[in-house]
């Protein structure tokens, strides 16, 4: 029986955790974009966590998550050393990045672990990167070397103005595209309500915008359909179609609102992993 052994383990911030797991077929063919599915033991769920970065070399593949659910929680627990039971991948369309010179990647919040792969392989391509992150507050800023690292502008942002610049990742995004800065794509990767008013700012530019619609998976709730969306007025499934869909053609709040009918459920899931780690401890 194959296990899957958990090689490094960063703590990023407080509630997001970063793991390279040793799983060389997967790294030997890994693309920015495609994810992978985990079940951590036995009888536990199966979720998918989007690739956010792999080593072809040394065979590993990294994950970043954030801690939000059960199974997350359960994975967290887990340490250098040890193994999880299932690691399958790659899954979905890979990141069509082909022919890009001058893109502008923009990642809000733990989505910036899903847009760095993309920044990274458009440096490595050659393209001019222009990226954007944006975080609710200074602790919760995470790959922020990294993003310099592969970017020829960078912009931090947060909501409180505790670090970078005060505000949302619009506000400069508008502030470039108002000078006459155009890109050949804007990649947008964050949360619902972020990717939305991306495309709503760059519609008014009809500047070609890309949404991954990863955080609908991201948020593992392991429910088939739930990574249902509808773009263009047709539906379509994240995991298959996707997960970068035209962000001028995605019904956003369509999307927000099945997210939350979700919640309740993650919830309970979440308290119940908690009380079996306290019982633990006790």
């Amino acid at each position: 029986m194959d296990m899957y052994k958990i090689v490094r383990k960063k703590s990023l911030n407080p509630t997001v955790t970063l793991m390279d797991i040793e799983a060389p077929l997967i790294a030997k063919k890994a693309k920015p974009g495609q994810f992978i599915i985990l079940r951590v033991n036995e009888d536990g769920e199966r979720i998918p966590l989007t690739i956010a970065g792999y080593d072809r070399e040394n065979g590993t593949v990294t994950i970043i998550f954030q801690v939000v659910g059960a199974t997350t929680t359960l994975l967290n627990h887990k340490n250098e050393g040890e193994f999880i039971q299932d690691f399958v991948g790659p899954l979905g369309t890979p990141s069509h990045l082909d022919g890009l010179k001058k893109v502008c990647v923009i990642g809000g919040g733990v989505g910036c672990a899903i847009a760095l792969p993309v920044a990274q392989a458009l440096h490595d391509m050659g393209a001019e990167v222009t990226s954007i992150v944006g975080f609710r507050n200074q602790d919760l800023v995470i790959l922020e070397d990294e993003f310099k690292a592969c970017s020829d502008h960078f912009v931090m942002m947060t909501d409180d103005g505790s670090y970078g610049e005060k505000g949302n990742v619009t506000i400069p995004l508008k502030a470039m595209l108002e000078k006459g800065e155009r890109f050949d794509e804007v990649i947008a990767i964050g949360p619902l309500i972020m990717m939305k008013f991306v495309c709503l700012t760059t519609k008014e530019y009809d500047q070609k915008t890309t949404v991954s619609m990863n955080p609908i998976m991201v948020d593992g709730t392991g429910m088939c359909g739930g990574c249902r969306l509808s773009v263009g007025g047709e539906t379509k499934f994240a995991c298959v179609d996707g997960p970068d869909f035209d962000g001028h053609l995605v019904d956003f709040d369509e999307a927000m609102s099945r997210s939350r009918s979700y919640a309740p459920f993650e919830r309970h899931a979440y308290e119940e992993t908690c009380n079996l780690f306290a019982k633990e401890v006790q």
